[in-house]
């Protein structure tokens, strides 16, 4: 009786070990997945900072593309007027223009980016 119950003692204190050693085992391969996880969303974290860069450089030159093709328009139009005061020469409109035309398009965009944020805040 006493070996049967040495044997089951033995038994018991060996499924405790081994349960130990499969939790430790577990959390340490739990930690590492963690590890992975926090570098990928870094990771994440960097390209999207990246493309939010890239996506404004984009936005600058679109509000100058655009800016040159609206004061061609408009050099279009103020030289096909026939009647300009004497005060406003062509060139004088065109030149004011520019200014007035890269504000008005800055403005656009910074509205355009200001709803985009308040939807994603809001979400």
């Amino acid at each position: 009786m006493r070996t049967c119950r040495s044997v089951e003692d033995r038994q018991a204190n060996l499924s405790r070990r081994l349960t130990r050693a499969t939790q430790l085992l577990r959390t340490w391969v739990d930690v590492e997945v963690e590890k992975q996880n926090r570098d990928l969303l870094a990771s994440m974290n960097n390209r999207a900072r990246q493309q939010l860069r890239l996506q404004q450089t984009v936005e600058g030159l679109s509000v100058a593309a655009i800016s040159y093709y609206v004061v061609g328009l408009i050099s279009y139009m103020v030289g096909g007027l026939p009647i300009l005061p004497q005060w406003l020469q062509p060139k004088t409109a065109i030149s004011v223009s520019v200014p007035l035309v890269i504000l008005a398009l800055w403005l656009v965009m910074w509205r355009i980016r200001r709803s985009h944020r308040k939807e994603a805040d809001s979400q």
